[in-house]
């Protein structure tokens, strides 16, 4: 169940709503237990054997963190053995085929697997529970009841594909005083924020995937693609990829709070960014948090010298790659970030060596803006490849003048309407207020107190307005115009 398809925005989301709420006039716990069991509804709606999977690994993590906090002389294999669990599971699903076809591809063997099912969002529950488990082996998790545990997991807004929400920050919320409070402001805010997502899902990122997806697909089938197209297609699917995870970082943030949830923060204008390393300090930010705590500083961090701290970060951002896919183009998307953070840190090492003070004018900050966006488009494309050699297909197409105009986009430089799918939306990345920035006044995620206090006051905020009301029903409008061609979140594949 998609949150742009109709079942969930005609059918599902209003009779959770409406159930929630009129529970909650009499139970809080009733209210808790709806959400919890519409959460496993929504899950199963895809293969209802999953919600048997997720089930076992709410009820063996759950208790592994109970042991934890009480059989401390033990904790060290414990919380070994639970975090083995979760890997073995996520292993099993996401890389015993790339596991098993690559030993066939080194050995000359002829081992045969059935094609393994992906049980949609398990990266991501799988590594909000090991964040848990090590934490209650650190002494830093609290005990909490199994209902309030498995609402924390399987809240359906960031079940399938995030944020990555820590139990430090979720948890403390589910309290009758914090979750109905205020009941007309959380509605509003969060439909608005919620309608914004749906807009930019339905009508900018599919829109520009009508020109993102024939480059690749007519990579994959081995058709010729000329210099323009190729450059049209890898920037198309820069710009798509960011508009879909925008979306469904706004709606996911939309709903949490239409049930009085705040959900942290996961997308942060990341191509408004001058350096690799401020991108991945706004883009996907709950799993960068977690790539930091939980496997950057185990490995050392920067605390063994720099050539050690810059192999820690490589290796990161290897491990990132691989979470996002089981492929030799995710390990190649992951080192190239790997690669450029690593450089981006010695540059600013020898800057402060040399003691030189780069200017900080809107030129420059363009300069950097623009050449960032140049290295994403050109790992974008391994990213988006469906294998090693449609991806170098592509590339070798962007850096060669050579082939024509052909697969279906023979014009993509020639329509200004093709040009305009691409320009706009790079203006509205660049320079236009995000959501979070939009909806400020109202603190509708969960933000750190430094980025709260950076907020600008602008015209643009949103306040509770006619005016506002209508623009809002507009978008509304025009996205439900465009629902006819639903298509699936992006990141719900990890």
């Amino acid at each position: 169940m998609l949150f742009n398809s109709h079942v969930f925005l005609f059918a599902f989301l209003p009779l959770v709503l409406l159930g929630f709420y009129l529970l909650g006039r009499t139970s809080f716990r009733g209210s808790m237990m709806w959400l919890v069991v519409c959460s496993l509804f929504f899950y199963g709606w895809w293969d209802a054997r999953f919600v048997l999977l997720i089930g076992f690994s709410l009820v063996v993590n759950f208790f592994v963190g109970r042991l934890l906090t009480v059989r401390k002389p033990q904790s060290r294999w414990i919380v070994g053995s639970g975090i083995t669990v979760n890997l073995l599971l996520l292993g099993y699903f996401k890389y015993t085929n790339f596991f098993v076809d690559n030993v066939n591809a080194l050995a000359g063997t002829s081992f045969f697997i059935e094609k393994i099912v992906l049980p949609i969002g398990i990266s991501f529950f799988t590594f909000q529970q090991i964040a848990y488990l090590v934490d209650a082996h650190r002494g830093e998790a609290r005990e909490y009841s199994f209902l309030n545990y498995c609402l924390f997991v399987c809240f359906f807004p960031q079940l399938i594909a995030g944020p990555i929400v820590h139990h430090k920050d979720i948890l403390p919320q589910f309290e009758k005083g914090r979750i109905f409070a205020n009941i007309p402001e959380n509605l509003s805010v969060g439909l608005t924020i919620f309608i914004i997502g749906l807009f930019k899902k339905v009508v900018i990122a599919d829109g520009t995937a009508m020109f993102a997806t024939p480059i690749f697909e007519g990579a994959r089938q081995g058709a010729e693609i000329g210099f323009y197209a190729a450059w049209g297609g890898a920037i198309a699917s820069t710009l798509q990829i960011y508009f879909d995870f925008s979306a469904y970082s706004d709606m996911a943030i939309g709903l949490g709070r239409m049930f009085g949830i705040r959900l942290p923060v996961n997308f942060n204008s990341p191509y408004k960014a001058t350096s690799i390393i401020e991108y991945w300090s706004r883009w996907h930010m709950t799993l960068s948090n977690f790539l930091r705590n939980y496997v950057y500083f185990p490995l050392g961090g920067g605390r063994h010298g720099e050539v050690r701290k810059h192999v820690n970060i490589f290796l990161t951002m290897l491990i990132a790659g691989l979470w996002h896919g089981a492929g030799w183009t995710f390990v190649i998307w992951g080192g190239m970030h790997g690669a450029l953070i690593v450089i981006n840190h010695c540059w600013r090492h020898l800057r402060t060596t040399i003691g030189w003070r780069e200017g900080e004018t809107r030129f420059h900050r363009a300069y950097w803006r623009a050449l960032l966006f140049l290295f994403l488009v050109f790992a974008r494309v391994f990213y988006t490849g469906e294998s090693v050699d449609v991806a170098f297909r592509v590339l070798g197409s962007m850096t060669s003048f050579s082939g024509g105009l052909e697969v279906h986009l023979a014009s993509v430089t020639a329509s200004a309407r093709q040009i305009l799918w691409l320009v706009i939306p790079l203006a509205i990345a660049w320079f236009a207020p995000n959501t979070q920035e939009i909806m400020a006044r109202f603190t509708p995620a969960l933000v750190s107190r430094k980025r709260e206090e950076n907020v600008v006051e602008g015209w643009w905020q949103w306040r509770p307005t006619g005016t506002w009301a209508v623009a809002t029903c507009l978008l509304l409008v025009v996205a439900l115009v465009h629902l006819s061609r639903v298509s699936p979140f992006i990141y719900f594949q990890f």
